[in-house]
């Protein structure tokens, strides 16, 4: 077993600091790979371990005492996790939203909800559940899916549509409460990415302050690039990509033990992979630098052009969908030897395969981004970061 120094006690300032604990740490979930996957969630010490590279506190702002990590930065560690484990990635990705949130609420408020900044935040952002309109807040009520990291989350952000007196509002709000309030429901028996927790959970007539309230379309406590409606998503396609890496490296690795140097099929099938895979890191971390240029320089979402917009959402899915292409190639090449439980291409072609099944990576992105190169009407808005005003 490996064997893992402890992590330093103070906590990462930089995004080099980050990236090297996150990457010091993939050898170990690697290792601790099908424990991760037998229990269906992390195991606590593991959300320690995640939490100790910094990984939760990379997107809180420098006004809140955060390293403000670019969406690049972002990409990188998660990207640098996945190498070791989908399901451990896919849980800090999610959980490192909080810091992000931390811009759609007011600046005091956050300070007080999250009084630790390597705090984890879960939950849908659909709009499953019912809020019904009280003096002071919301009282809600609902039962949400996909709760990846709920098992160990500090606080559960969920979707709801709004009621007044019983009667629809017609509009939906983000909703923030601590994770004791929430009832985890075991569902997640899923075929890959079982270590997310990816759980249901409901929440009870559960009273919810407006403070602790937000909508992508009112930014109230942050400004600059992480200030942005479809900022969550952006770090999302490193968990496709760190797969895909660790399963070049590996396949490489084994063709060359099995001494098959020169035999033409492993040859071309490995280029043509390595191709899809420089192809699709290229796209999304293309489409990141970009919008960091024009964000970063005082530019809005809007001061990008059509097809830079459209390069966003469009280049996340073509990572997930190339990433479980090439794991299939793959698990190919390796032929009978990638069958077994043991062999880690199994479980990358079971996590793949369950991760093209997020929206990120369906049809709609494609209907999403075709409609708004050709002025037509996105399906999904959000993921070109455009939202409407609150009515």
């Amino acid at each position: 077993m490996t064997v893992v120094e402890p992590l330093p006690v103070r906590p990462p300032e930089t995004a080099v600091e980050i990236l090297a604990r996150a990457q010091a740490l993939a050898p170990v979930l690697r290792e601790r790979a099908e424990e991760i996957e037998r229990a269906r969630r992390l195991p606590a010490d593991v959300v320690d371990l995640l939490r100790g590279t910094g990984v939760f506190r990379m997107g809180f702002s420098r006004a809140h005492g955060g390293p403000e990590l670019t969406s690049i930065e972002q990409t990188e560690v998660i990207e640098a996790l996945a190498y070791g484990d989908a399901g451990a990635a896919w849980c800090a990705m999610i959980g490192s939203d909080t810091g992000l949130y931390a811009s759609f609420l007011d600046h005091a408020v956050a300070e007080e909800m999250f009084p630790s900044l390597d705090m984890a935040t879960a939950g849908l952002l659909f709009p499953n559940g019912r809020a019904e309109i009280v003096p002071g807040g919301y009282r809600l009520t609902g039962r949400w899916q996909f709760g990846s990291g709920v098992t160990h989350a500090d606080w559960v952000v969920s979707g709801a549509f709004l009621y007044r007196d019983g009667e629809p509002v017609h509009d939906s709000i983000l909703l923030m409460v601590p994770k004791a309030d929430v009832e985890v429901l075991d569902t997640w028996h899923t075929t890959g990415l079982a270590g997310s927790g990816s759980c249901d959970y409901t929440i009870t007539d559960v009273f919810v302050p407006a403070e602790h309230t937000l909508t992508f379309a009112e930014v109230r406590g942050g400004t600059g690039p992480l200030a942005q409606p479809e900022v969550h998503m952006r770090n999302m396609p490193g968990v496709a990509l760190g797969v895909a890496r660790a399963a070049l490296d590996h396949a490489t690795d084994a063709a060359v033990s099995a001494g098959r140097e020169d035999d033409y099929r492993t040859q071309t099938t490995i280029a043509d992979c390595e191709g899809d895979f420089a192809a699709a890191r290229e796209g999304v971390y293309g489409a990141l630098r970009r919008q960091h240029e024009v964000l970063s320089a005082g530019g809005s979402l809007d001061d990008l052009t059509p097809r830079e917009r459209a390069a966003l959402p469009l280049s996340r899915r073509h990572a997930f969908r190339t990433a479980r292409a090439i794991v299939t190639r793959l698990y190919d090449l390796v032929q009978t030897t990638a069958i077994y439980r043991p062999s880690p291409l199994d479980r990358w072609l079971r996590d793949t395969t369950t991760m093209c099944q997020h929206i990120v990576a369906q049809d709609r992105i494609l209907q999403t981004a075709g409609a708004h190169l050709l002025g037509g009407r996105p399906a999904f808005p959000l993921a070109l970061g455009i939202t409407s005003s609150r009515r």
